[in-house]
């Protein structure tokens, strides 16, 4: 009997064997980017900057402000590129534009300090198709109702996007959120007749848009700068001195050609970034090499390290759900009264939407990454082992138990020798329900800075590249199947074990 238990000694095994030494590192430089082309680029800018004088490390596509605020509050992150208009409406909560100073003055309550303007403005705006001609301005939306709207998601719950503005302008349409990624390819194909854009952003230029003309002047500048927390330049002054010399070096125009050599010609982030700064500051406009197929982005030189990630999350979060899912199986199978109240409450934490839940942790744990991450993995992979964990027990026939007891065995003896041994095989069901499950909802964790095969696929929702974004998915649908077939084997061995 006891070679039953065998399959749950190895998976934690493999846990441990995975599991990363992580340590709280004071000597690295973290810099950190939103889930957008710019800003990947800026935090490669950023890090590449300083990395000659200390360890330096980019958190990359960490979503929305909301997370990547989040994540520089609680030090998780120490520098990142944002822009003035955002951070007076929605990191302060002003209605209006306010002046640097009082920026900084508010800003250094919360232990973060504004500075280093790199010299371009990027605007919201909005854009139509260069065919619709009898639009130019916002004013002219309001006379055209049908129009439809496909905005990003933050701009649509921004304090100076969509509400403010569809007031401002007595805009009646109702607008679908819509990733900025694939906003441009919408509109080009005609599935939405209205996208907001950044104003450097390269795409305009290539598919030929129309930039409505802001006549009330609704948006704010949105000059690019670093938000920062106030100890980063005494923790590391030597690469604080280094941002400092970045302040109005990049231009406009070098910013959409950074972009369009990224979205266009196909360059990694890091690459432009470091053509960038190696021609003194002046990026190179002319045409970048073509971008790579499918199968070089698939085995590219970050699939194993993104494998690892992957596996990590995967192994910890199953096997962390085992240790609390099982006991809490076994205990709503022998406790008719706890039962309902104990399936009912693993399936309303089915229930909460995966990002939702990643965006409470950060604030709650004080951090992004890997622990948040496998906090919600957790989550999601309890349901199906406390249920099949009940459900095996429950399934064992009274018979036996009558008869264990008849011999003198006692409850945790018959537990242990008798009903877990019996209903292995459903618990073994659910514990690959849970983790096949984990292989695809791991992904998100990209969003919070955990790493895995996520990261590709945000990378390929932020540049609207379905070759990055399948490079991401088919070793995710991989993965799934291994896992799968490795459940098969281990079940196999399990009903051999337990007929022995």
């Amino acid at each position: 009997m006891r070679a039953a238990y065998l399959p749950f000694y190895l998976l934690f095994l493999l846990v441990f064997a995975a599991a990363p030494a992580h340590a709280l590192d004071g000597g690295t430089l973290k810099v950190g980017s939103k889930r957008f082309t710019e800003s990947y680029i800026l935090g490669e800018i950023v890090k590449q900057s300083a990395a000659p004088y200390v360890k330096t490390q980019h958190r990359q596509g960490l979503g929305n402000t909301a997370i990547v605020l989040a994540a520089l509050q609680a030090g998780s992150i120490d520098v990142y590129a944002e822009y003035m208009g955002t951070i007076a409406s929605e990191i302060l909560k002003h209605d209006k534009p306010i002046d640097l100073e009082q920026m900084r003055r508010e800003l250094a309550a919360l232990g973060l300090g504004v500075a280093v303007p790199l010299g371009f403005n990027n605007t919201y705006a909005l854009a139509v198709r260069g065919d619709e001609k009898s639009i130019t301005n916002l004013t002219q939306l309001a006379q055209h109702p049908a129009l439809r709207f496909g905005l990003s998601h933050e701009f649509i719950g921004r304090v100076d996007g969509w509400p403010g503005l569809a007031a401002r302008y007595g805009l009646p349409q109702r607008p679908r959120g819509l990733d900025h990624g694939i906003a441009y390819e919408a509109l080009a194909q005609r599935q939405v007749d209205v996208i907001d854009i950044y104003s450097t952003d390269a795409k305009i230029r290539q598919y030929g848009l129309r930039v409505l003309a802001d006549t009330q002047q609704y948006f704010p500048r949105y000059d690019a700068m670093l938000l920062y927390r106030l100890d980063l330049p005494p923790r590391f002054p030597a690469a604080w001195q280094a941002l400092l010399r970045l302040q109005g070096r990049i231009s406009e125009g070098d910013m959409i050609a950074m972009n369009a050599a990224v979205e266009i010609d196909g360059k990694s982030f890091a690459g432009v970034a470091r053509q960038w700064l190696a021609s003194g500051m002046k990026a190179d406009k002319s045409a970048g090499a073509a971008r790579s197929g499918l199968l070089a982005k698939i085995i590219g030189d970050d699939l194993w390290s993104l494998t690892r990630q992957h596996v990590t999350l995967v192994l910890l979060s199953v096997a962390l759900a085992c240790l609390i899912g099982i006991p809490l199986g076994v205990l709503a199978a022998f406790s008719a009264p706890l039962r309902q109240a104990v399936l009912a409450f693993v399936g309303v934490l089915q229930t909460v939407p995966s990002l939702a839940l990643l965006a409470i942790l950060i604030p709650v744990l004080g951090m992004i990454g890997t622990v948040p991450a496998l906090v919600a993995l957790f989550v999601y992979a309890l349901l199906p082992i406390v249920r099949n964990t009940c459900t095996g027990i429950l399934q064992v026939p009274q018979g036996l138990r009558m008869a264990a007891l008849a011999l003198g065995l006692s409850r945790r003896d018959r537990l242990l020798h008798v009903d877990l041994p019996l209903a292995l095989p459903v618990m073994l069901a659910g514990v690959k329900t849970a983790a096949v499950m984990s292989v695809g909802t791991a992904t998100i964790a990209a969003f919070i800075g955990a790493g895995g095969y996520g990261e590709r696929i945000t990378i390929g929702l932020a540049l609207n590249d379905n070759d990055m974004l399948l490079a991401g998915a088919i070793p995710a649908a991989v993965l799934a199947l291994l896992t799968q077939g490795l459940f098969e084997l281990v079940e196999r061995w399990a009903v051999a074990g337990r007929q022995q």
